[in-house]
């Protein structure tokens, strides 16, 4: 079985506490879970074990409320693998990069995902894991930004919305891909003119055949078939499209049979999610690189354009896009890291998966940028002018590539498309998931399936926006403002609270009481100095130079900018206004400072779940931590100078 709730731990743990019980209460032991085990099969064996005792706050917090816990530390693995590498490294990133100046976005992406990515990535695991909460509950440790946790989900919820519309669309190709001749090789009179159009076919014979000015088959069929897109929306957004609303049924259908039961049906699916992807991306690489022009594709992707680096909107760009990767700063990391056992190895977790993630965007970059090449070649444009840039990109290119196999190009369609739905539905659980364990946490009496269910209703009304003729330019405008913008903002803030106000030193004490091992000054720099200094600086310079959203020449309409900006607004709300409920409900205090100062502290539930490990942790605690705000704030080169503000003696 995949995971284990704490009924199942209890009848392990009259199996094992016999030999090594961890504390007590006062009907029983505890084992290592916090889970109550009944006295009466361990009697004889009691006097000759060591135990410990356990305050009766740690017992209400490990008794409080069952929750589940990954089967081994490969599901976990394998989750967020499967959560990381995703729609966002095959679809988004091509697209971000091709819109970016392709090599001129790689520098930026890699510096980002060195100083921001994994640092944030291991920062998130360490706060799941050692507290066993979820993204709002986690804010224990500082309470007065409990917000950050809601405003993270709206960010969440928001993105989830149109993400199962790429899973829903990946299901129509899907579906059209068992027809006898992919539609999207040859073009159409239903749907294309000759005039406008080249088929992409691996017959199609263009040497002796201007194409200039055309487009190819796959491009018409994307835009015009399957979303059957507009050029303004000034006129309205038009009608959902039947087909891809049913797609989005079914996509939602999918998401909620995988989320019925928790971690413990999501952690077997993992392995397939994780796993599959890379055998047919390998195919299309292999595939993509052969192909007649693919090097001028490739080297467009890897030659820098130097110019573009100064360009403060690349960097704001690649951190985006560093975000929406690894989903940082969206509450899934901190979700699934909160199933694991106290002492697993997430310092490794995390050099594995920020791996695995940036191969995979380079590995599908250099599958798109290879293809793109190819239609440069064939239709005598430059590489930057090949197709339009747009959220659709990855459903043109790949699907391009798929109409030039020689043999059998159903089945490799067949299997691509496999491969976007196993990418897009691994994200899309991770992140519908934690929404779900949000809603759970704050509302454990709720029946599990019947909060999926409704999520899963409003996810499904709520995207069918974004099918309409209309709907990628509500995606683009909800992507930015509604996910980026938000995040931006969120993690922050995060990290401000974490290392400035509960205390850099703290925390640090904290992950290394926890996995017994020693940070280095990488992490420590990163988290209080270079993470929130490069992020306001960033956002200051795009807010300062921001110019309306626009799809080439086409400037949204400020109707449909100002939705994304209510969007951003209810999210950033969360903050003030659940700050302003957390000094309200604070019990210790006569005056609003002294309110709002308690308010910053950690409450009694902060700390390890187990019993035993909030006991020892609390004798570790640094005394000091509590009376001196200075003892908790890790300084690098200060002390040298002026050790008399920084004593931590």
């Amino acid at each position: 079985m995949a995971v284990s709730n704490n009924n199942e731990k209890s009848r392990e743990s009259r199996r094992t506490t016999t030999q090594q019980p961890i504390g007590f209460a006062n009907s029983g032991f505890i084992s290592d879970n916090g889970i109550n085990v009944s006295t009466s099969s361990l009697h004889h064996q009691t006097a000759a074990s060591t135990t410990v005792q356990v305050s009766p706050m740690a017992m209400e917090d490990a008794q409080g409320t069952d929750r589940q816990t990954w089967g081994n530390p490969v599901e976990f693995l394998m989750s967020c693998i499967a959560m990381s590498v995703g729609l966002g490294n095959i679809w988004r990133f091509p697209y971000i990069a091709y819109k970016n100046g392709g090599g001129a976005f790689l520098i930026p992406y890699l510096v980002v995902l060195l100083v921001i990515g994994k640092p944030l990535y291991f920062l998130e695991m360490a706060l799941g894991q050692f507290s066993s909460y979820g993204s709002v509950k986690v804010w224990e440790m500082v309470p007065i930004l409990k917000g950050v946790g809601y405003g993270q989900a709206l960010a969440t919820w928001f993105v989830v919305t149109f993400y199962c519309v790429l899973i829903a669309i990946s299901l129509f190709y899907f579906f059209s891909s068992f027809q006898t001749i992919l539609p999207w090789t040859v073009c159409d009179v239903s749907w294309a003119s000759f005039s406008t159009c080249y088929n992409s076919s691996a017959d199609s014979n263009l040497t002796d055949f201007n194409v200039t000015g055309l487009k190819s088959s796959s491009a018409i069929y994307f835009r015009d078939e399957v979303m059957k897109t507009i050029d303004s929306i000034d006129d309205g957004l038009g009608s959902p499209d039947w087909k891809l609303s049913l797609c989005l049924l079914l996509a939602w259908i999918i998401i909620c049979a995988i989320l019925m039961k928790g971690v413990e049906s999501s952690g077997k699916v993992a392995y397939f999610t994780a796993l599959f992807p890379y055998v047919v991306l390998l195919t299309l690489l292999i595939r993509g690189v052969t192909l007649e022009g693919a090097s001028e594709g490739i080297l467009y992707f890897v030659k820098p354009d130097w110019p573009k680096l100064l360009d403060v909107n690349t960097w704001y760009a690649a951190v985006g896009q560093c975000f929406f990767s690894l989903s940082v700063g969206f509450g899934p990391i901190v979700m699934f890291s909160s199933y694991n056992s106290f002492r697993q190895n997430i310092y490794r977790d995390a050099m594995i998966i920020s791996f695995m993630d940036t191969a995979t965007s380079f590995f599908g970059g250099i599958t798109i940028f290879a293809i793109l090449g190819n239609l440069a070649h064939e239709s005598g444009k430059n590489v930057s002018e090949v197709v339009s840039v747009s959220t659709g990109l990855a459903f043109v290119s790949y699907p391009d590539a798929i109409a030039k196999f020689q043999y059998v190009p159903q089945l490799f369609s067949v299997l691509f498309f496999v491969m976007l739905l196993t990418l897009g539905i691994g994200s899309a659980v991770s992140l519908t998931g934690c929404v779900i364990t949000i809603i759970c946490d704050d509302f454990p009496h709720w029946k599990r399936w019947i909060v999926v269910t409704v999520v899963g209703v409003i996810g499904f009304f709520s995207g069918l926006v974004y099918v309409t003729p209309g709907g990628l330019i509500i995606m683009d405008i909800v992507g930015t403002l509604g996910g980026d913008f938000i995040i931006y903002l969120m993690v922050v803030v995060q990290t401000v609270g974490i290392c400035w106000i509960y205390g850099l030193d703290r925390f640090i004490h904290d992950i290394e009481f926890m996995l017994k091992i020693k940070l280095g000054a990488y992490w420590k720099l990163t988290w209080a100095y270079i993470i929130p200094a490069v992020l306001i600086f960033i956002f200051c310079y795009s807010m300062a130079t921001y110019t309306p959203l626009r799809d080439g020449d086409y400037v949204y309409p400020a109707a449909a900018t100002g939705f994304g900006w209510c969007l951003a607004a209810l999210a950033l709300l969360q903050l003030p206004l659940w700050a302003a409920y957390v000094v309200y409900k604070q019990e210790e205090g006569f005056t609003i400072l002294e309110r709002i100062t308690n308010s910053m502290k950690p409450t009694k539930h902060w700390g390890p779940r187990n019993p035993a490990h909030r006991l020892e942790w609390t004798k570790e605690l640094n005394p000091k931590y509590e009376k001196s705000y200075a003892s908790r704030i890790w300084v690098p080169i200060l002390p040298r100078f002026f050790p008399h503000l920084f004593n931590k003696d």
